[in-house]
């Protein structure tokens, strides 16, 4: 069987950070609830002239620029930051990136899991025609109310990922396990541009779906967890990722200890919640910042509220490590300019009117913007980045 998975990724983030520390001395918190508690630090925030498919088409723009787009006949965009209710956001990425027009291009929702929905589609596309690759961007905007207990938990970020046969990165095995339960532990209505989260819920929700899963996979053949060397979570905050290597080591009756979580949290701890790209972060940080993974099995929790949940396994290959992708990130977090708190709550509170047209301020310094609203349609164009 031809091994497919992941040739290469990248990522992207937006314009804007605010230190977790400035929000809790706002608010009367101790900052150590923030650093240690949930294991954050830092949360990426979009400018006015940013949104998902700039920071997609950012994410997106180093992987054509190294590998060209010979063989790309998908882009696979998923989010649950929905920008329109028809037009997938990925068309526009299609557009901002010049790919050929005989490329098929859909977008995915399920909450914080789509972007593994996508990563496993684009698998089934090549094992059926092996010459081809397939384009996932997973991009998001966490947003809560503002003075709610979700509000430490935003974050922005992508994730774009080159999938293939014969793959430079990690190869994914083809069992993994699944599980979907209707939970109202987080939702976002149509009307309104904020989530509605059930924290407590949510996390034993996230706990549940991971055992399910994890006896999903048992059941169907898959590894061990003593043959697994190291798993990588979605995190919502990074402490959540803690929590379930805790839960998944009591259940299979193997204990993981701490290993792989700190490398895993690298980028999450700066990058907050970044929904469907956070998973393919932490896998990032993990391939960035550990030298010694080659041949070595790594586990993946996608897990999406309300909810759905994959537990896949992948083989770290050889030459996997690359010092310029984590300079690169490294670079990128650390150009976000600051925001001071009353900056962040103007930001925060900014939306775009409705019905009428507008004209964003250029701000980003990223290679495409979101020029505005024409005539009820978005636009967006390169900048001289581009």
């Amino acid at each position: 069987m031809t091994p497919i998975g992941i040739h290469d990724l990248e990522l992207a983030t937006a314009h804007h950070v605010l230190d977790l520390g400035l929000l809790a001395t706002s608010n009367g918190t101790d900052p150590n609830k923030y650093r240690i508690g949930i294991g954050q630090d830092e949360m990426s925030m979009p400018a006015p002239d940013e949104d998902v498919v700039t920071m997609g088409a950012s994410a997106a723009l180093p992987l054509l620029q190294r590998h060209g787009a010979d063989g790309i006949r998908t882009l696979l965009f998923a989010t649950e930051t929905g920008l329109d209710q028809s037009k997938a956001a990925g068309v526009w990425v299609h557009q901002l990136l010049g790919l050929p027009a005989h490329v098929r291009t859909v977008e995915l929702k399920q909450a914080c899991y789509s972007a593994t929905a996508a990563l496993q589609a684009a698998i089934g596309i090549i094992a059926r025609s092996p010459e081809e690759k397939v384009l996932v961007i997973a991009s998001d905007v966490a947003r809560y109310e503002l003075d709610s207990g979700g509000e430490p938990t935003q974050g922005a970020g992508a994730v774009a990922m080159l999938v293939s046969a014969n793959p430079a990165l990690v190869e994914i095995e083809p069992i993994s396990g699944v599980h979907t339960a209707d939970v109202d532990d987080f939702w976002r209505p149509n009307d309104s541009s904020t989530a509605v989260v059930d924290g407590a819920l949510s996390v034993r929700a996230y706990l549940d779906a991971l055992t399910g899963a994890w006896d999903d996979l048992a059941a169907r053949g898959g590894p061990e967890l003593a043959a697994i060397d190291r798993v990588v979570y979605h995190q919502p905050f990074t402490k959540m990722a803690k929590k379930a290597q805790q839960r998944l080591s009591q259940h299979a009756g193997s204990d993981l200890g701490e290993v792989g979580l700190q490398t895993g949290s690298v980028y999450n701890r700066r990058l907050g919640n970044t929904y469907t790209a956070s998973l393919y972060a932490s896998l990032a940080a993990l391939l960035d910042h550990e030298d010694d993974l080659a041949g070595q099995r790594v586990g993946l929790f996608s897990y999406g509220s309300g909810s759905v949940s994959e537990l896949l396994t992948g083989i770290v290959q050889p030459g996997y490590a690359s010092a310029d992708r984590a300079r690169r990130v490294r670079e990128a977090l650390d150009a976000r300019v600051p925001l001071d708190v009353a900056e962040y709550r103007q930001l925060h509170a900014t939306e775009l009117p409705s019905g009428v047209d507008v004209a964003t301020p250029r701000v980003t310094k990223a290679p495409f913007r979101f020029a505005g609203i024409r005539g009820r349609a978005r636009h967006y164009e390169r900048t001289d980045g581009g």
